[in-house]
């Protein structure tokens, strides 16, 4: 049964004592917002006449940007340059009120370039530079970060697999978490090849669980989600694993098997853009207030399922959430 709208505004209240930070590769996502009526005489492509641009902070920033929209204090450390994309960036996650945390690198802002033709995404452009320009030097993770872990509830670690989240990162981050008993979450990229250990947390897709477990699995055959799992607690200790699955809503572990599936909660599907984003976001906060896994599951199901209702990279509030959830009655 998904959460009633009343137990839903408890949690939400909860939630906002609640202080997160988030840890990973930051990105601005950048909108252009156009149509087309003519082929190009150059090749055979559209014409775009833009009409605007639009800004939204992307990646791990977009993981803070959900935290913060349903209520909790928020911290976001990231790159994010010197240039016209890391300022926009700041301002966006100021506008939010989310405390940054610049770590050091020589790189370039992340920027992904959307170009929207009536609601329907034409191309995305990315700037970005190599991993080597995000990491964070080992001697200075602890100094970049160690007084905002402490200052926190939960940590989560976003990885798009750009560099931040190094081995050595990841390996301090959870260590002195754990140690003063702070939650702690990872969203992974095994391209990233990263190994973490005794988290609380782990949400990958299907695709990412099963390369994390080193099962062969492609889309349209049936998922061995019982091996899967198994293989995931046992590899990397995890206490709790939620596997999205798009459409067919979310797998719930627990121990070393399958706990249950929860089906979606979107109505209308506009855009999947960002939706892995709330879901961990809604998670952590949930869990870091109290509630059983099934709850914060159907909490988080419920956030994703508005965020794909909206066209771009975007967040849920409490009252969407609440209209959300009390529409379904």
């Amino acid at each position: 049964m998904a959460i009633s709208p009343q137990k839903a505004r408890a949690l939400l209240k909860k939630i906002a004592t609640r202080r997160v930070l988030v840890i990973g590769d930051v990105m601005l996502d950048h909108y252009v917002w156009g149509d087309a009526h003519r082929i190009s005489p150059e090749a055979p492509v559209p014409i775009v006449e833009i009409n605007r641009d639009s800004y939204v902070a992307g990646g791990a920033a977009n993981v803070g940007v959900n935290c913060a929209a349903l209520g909790a204090g928020v911290a976001v450390a990231g790159y994010a340059g010197a240039d016209d994309a890391g300022r926009k960036l700041r301002d966006l996650l100021k506008e939010h009120r989310i405390q940054t945390i610049a770590t050091p690198g020589t790189g370039q802002t992340i920027i992904k370039t959307r170009v929207i033709l009536q609601r329907q995404q034409l191309c995305r452009l990315d700037r970005e530079s190599a991993p080597e320009h995000y990491r964070v030097p080992a001697g200075k993770i602890r100094r970049t970060l160690g007084a905002a872990i402490a200052a926190a509830d939960a940590v989560i670690l976003s990885d798009y697999a750009k560099g931040l989240l190094s081995q050595d990162l990841v390996t301090e981050v959870i260590s002195t978490a754990r140690d003063q008993g702070k939650l702690v979450a990872l969203d992974p990229k095994p391209r990233n090849a990263i190994a973490f250990e005794g988290i609380d947390l782990l949400t990958p897709n299907r695709r990412e669980a099963a390369e994390l477990a080193g099962i062969e699995w492609q889309p349209g055959r049936s998922f061995p989600a019982e091996e899967i799992c198994r293989v995931l607690h046992e590899r990397h200790a995890v206490k709790h694993l939620v596997i999205t699955l798009s459409e067919d809503g979310m797998l719930l572990s627990t121990a070393d098997r399958p706990k249950q599936q929860i089906p979606t909660a979107a109505r209308e599907v506009f855009d999947v853009s960002g939706a892995g984003d709330t879901s961990i976001a809604a998670l952590v906060l949930a869990l870091s207030a109290g509630a059983d896994l099934e709850t914060a599951a159907h909490f988080a199901n419920a956030a994703a399922g508005v965020v794909v209702g909206k066209l771009g990279t975007a967040s849920v509030s409490p009252a969407e959430l609440i209209a959300h959830l009390s529409h379904g009655l």
